[in-house]
This record gives C-alpha cells, sequence and structure tokens, in this order.
C-alpha cells in the first residue's frame, strides 16, 4: 500500500539553473523539502500529497486537514507531528 501525506507549501525554488523544481512543505510543522516536477502549478499556500518526496498531486486544505484527523486517530502521527504524544506517553515503545 501506497500512502501519501498532505503538505502545505511554504516555499517554491529551482536548487540550480536547470534543475528540478522543488518546493519546502509544512507536515503538522515538519518542514521537508519536496520535488515538485509533477505539479508545475503549485503555488505557495497550496497543499500537496507526497509521496517518497515527491508531490503527486493538489488537494484542498479541508481535504488535507481531514486526512491529518485520521493519522491522530490512527495514532500515525507523531511521526510527522512535533505536538504529537510521544510513543512512550501512550504505552507503546519508542523507535
Amino acid at each position: 500500500m501506497c500512502l501519501a501525506i498532505p503538505g502545505e507549501l511554504k516555499e517554491v525554488f529551482t536548487p540550480f539553473p536547470g534543475g528540478f523544481r522543488m518546493g519546502k512543505a509544512s507536515f503538522g510543522g515538519v518542514v521537508k523539502e519536496v520535488n515538485l516536477e509533477l505539479l508545475p502549478e503549485a503555488r505557495v499556500g497550496d497543499y500537496v500529497l507526497v509521496h517518497v518526496g515527491l508531490a503527486i498531486a493538489r488537494v484542498d486544505a479541508e481535504e488535507a486537514e481531514k486526512t491529518f484527523a485520521l493519522l491522530r486517530e490512527m495514532g500515525d502521527l507523531e511521526e510527522i507531528d512535533p505536538d504529537a504524544a510521544p510513543p512512550e506517553a501512550e504505552g507503546r515503545p519508542s523507535a
């Protein structure tokens, strides 16, 4: 199963002339670089679905929040959300 996580684009850039179009996306407060080559229309403030570092689709803010809510409910958001409860607090061993 593949999983794509929504992130809000905070910055769009090209690291060097002729390079891939890149961006910095926030995933629940954690900012990561993402490849934007498949989404030439993506702009700062857009929410994009990111799979293994590649933005594959745009989504609206409401859909992104629904995804984050489901991840929180499943307990899988602590990996990307610095405000989520640490595994030890939920009785699970830390990784």
